[in-house]
């Protein structure tokens, strides 16, 4: 059978097991996972927190990371200002971006989901009021999430990737990983 690893990815973390060819190293997988022979199956962006799923089978690697096979990816997503129902409806309808149409996504408002705390923390600005949305995409293009919110003009302050198909992040803390067995 092969290994899943569902790992809480934190903020500032390289998504991948060395850091090479810098000067001031960063914080890698290595530092929270001691696992050999197994490896990301996608990836989430440094500035990007939540869901990383890392496996030690190629074709499970594919089938998760594949955009072909349209497994749906759910960001809790902080935005910067008020977000209405107009911006949802496009995100929900597709959004124009430099490399083309977006899928349709799903896109609620929500509640402050209650998040562990950042470090460092987003900034915060009094006079601009913050949303939070719960954004779910079939497609994974490189940066995809921040740049739809940036199209209808509510810039990411936080993302958290919390599920990916039926797996999800919950009760996980930041940094901490568990194993699941699972038949392909």
């Amino acid at each position: 059978m092969p290994r899943l690893i569902l790992f809480n990815k934190p903020y500032d973390m390289l998504s991948q097991f060395t850091d090479r060819g810098t000067d001031s190293p960063r914080a890698t997988l290595s530092d929270c996972i001691a696992v050999p022979g197994v490896y990301p199956a996608g990836r989430l962006d440094r500035d990007s927190e939540g869901l990383l799923l890392l496996t030690d089978d190629g074709r499970l690697q594919s089938r998760i990371a594949d955009p072909k096979y349209k497994l749906p990816k759910t960001y809790l997503v902080q935005v910067e200002g008020d977000i209405g129902d107009d911006a949802l409806a496009a995100l929900r309808q597709g959004v124009a971006l430099k490399d083309g149409l977006t899928r349709p996504a799903e896109a609620d408002r929500i509640a402050d989901p209650g998040l562990w705390p950042r470090t460092p923390p987003i900034r915060v600005r009094k006079s601009v009021p913050d949303s939070w949305i719960r954004l779910t995409i079939r497609e994974g293009r490189n940066r995809q999430v921040r740049r739809m919110t940036a199209a209808i003009n509510h810039p990411t302050l936080r993302l958290v990737r919390w599920r990916i198909g039926d797996w999800t992040v919950d009760g996980i803390a930041p940094g901490e990983w568990r194993e699941q067995r699972i038949e392909i």
